[in-house]
């Protein structure tokens, strides 16, 4: 006779039976991340400056990809989203490397600087969750930024280091402007 305890038992063993070859073959798929600068993980803080640092710089200037991937946690996504002209959705949910391949050579050829003008952030535990208002600008001293939005970074920190786990975000928009309590306390 089948009980509730041996059900719960069974589905146990069928748990941890799946359970490792499924961690192998996670960790087959996945890269191996680059070690990250302890400074660059060592607080909130420090990984979100590092984040907007690292693809900020001068046209034809080179980011430093390494320090990027190394800022997040294996399996994390970079999700950016928006509204098409046509008013449908677009969304995509890109790996580091995949960030890299689709705006990499555009941020180095065009020039870039992202810099955090606001924060609103909530913890409990080990996770983190933080809107962080941005303005872009092509050059580090243009006055007016050509873009402003907010990028949504959920973070971890698992006893050694903070990692990004995804950054969500969504540009500002005449049909979409960025809430008050988002901007900047002036």
């Amino acid at each position: 006779m089948i009980t509730v305890k041996s059900t719960a038992s069974l589905s146990l063993i069928l748990i941890l039976a799946l359970a490792r070859p499924l961690a192998a073959q996670v960790a087959e798929t996945t890269p191996a991340v680059p070690a990250a600068d302890p400074a660059d993980v060592e607080s909130v803080d420090a990984i979100i400056a590092a984040t907007y640092d690292v693809i900020s710089g001068a046209a034809g200037e080179a980011r430093d990809w390494d320090r990027f991937r190394s800022l997040f946690r294996p399996g994390a996504k970079i999700i950016p989203s928006g509204m098409r002209p046509d008013t449908t959705l677009f969304i995509a949910f890109w790996s580091p490397d995949e960030y890299i391949q689709r705006a990499g050579a555009g941020l180095e050829a065009n020039g870039f600087f992202e810099v955090e003008v606001n924060r609103v952030q909530e913890q409990f535990g080990q996770i983190v969750h933080l809107f962080s208002t941005y303005e872009s600008r092509k050059n580090a001293d243009d006055v007016k930024p050509f873009q402003r939005g907010i990028n949504s970074f959920q973070l971890v920190n698992d006893g050694q280091r903070w990692w990004v786990v995804n950054i969500f975000f969504q540009g500002e928009s005449p049909s979409s402007p960025i809430p008050e309590r988002y901007l900047p306390k002036m």
